[in-house]
């Protein structure tokens, strides 16, 4: 399996790292001829309106947007939550628009009110997993087809549609592997397309 990790800003390495201890191969993605032959996508944490000038730029944003369509899984966290997004209350911003959700950007707080959080995760509730929230949008709504797979003060902070996977926290910023794992069963479970 070959992961392909959004690369033009964010939290690209830590994604990197978590897939290097669980043994996958990874690639970045900045140009369309980057997608060809990955298994799953990779959408990290950073700051959401760069990454959608670097896809604009770069003619990304259909290409990536009917690669998920066609059923290509993906795990989006925190900006890459954003990015995926079908729609993102009080601003203008061009995503990509295959996750039926509406989040609010920022809407923990800013830079300096980031926190950790134990988070029960619904495929793994053995032990909390410390869920980073860095500038972290809120998910204000989402289509009944999105599953819940974690939430903090009542608010989802984890959701599946499909095999798409959107965090509104960080799990790259941890040693804790559980997300990255739980989303490889994902990716591998998927009907292959032919």
């Amino acid at each position: 399996m070959e992961i392909g990790i959004l690369g033009f800003q964010g939290s690209v390495e830590e994604h990197e790292r978590i897939f290097q201890r669980l043994g996958v191969k990874t690639r970045r993605i900045r140009y369309t001829r980057d997608l060809e032959g990955i298994d799953a996508l990779v959408f990290p944490g950073g700051e959401s309106t760069t990454m959608e000038i670097f896809l604009q730029n770069r003619d990304l944003v259909q290409p990536l947007r009917e690669t998920l369509i066609q059923g290509m899984p993906a795990l989006a966290t925190c900006a890459g939550t954003i990015l995926l997004a079908r729609e993102i209350e009080g601003k203008h911003f061009t995503s990509l628009g295959v996750l039926p959700i509406r989040v609010r950007r920022n809407a923990y707080g800013r830079q300096r009110e980031s926190f950790v959080a134990p988070l029960t995760l619904a495929f793994d509730p053995s032990r909390p997993f410390m869920g980073v929230f860095i500038r972290a949008p809120r998910i204000e709504i989402a289509d009944p087809e999105v599953h819940f797979l974690s939430s903090f003060d009542g608010q989802p902070v984890m959701v599946q549609y499909g095999a798409i996977l959107g965090c509104t926290f960080h799990p790259e910023l941890t040693e804790d592997t559980r997300v990255h794992e739980y989303f490889l069963k994902v990716a591998s479970s998927r009907k292959p397309r032919i």
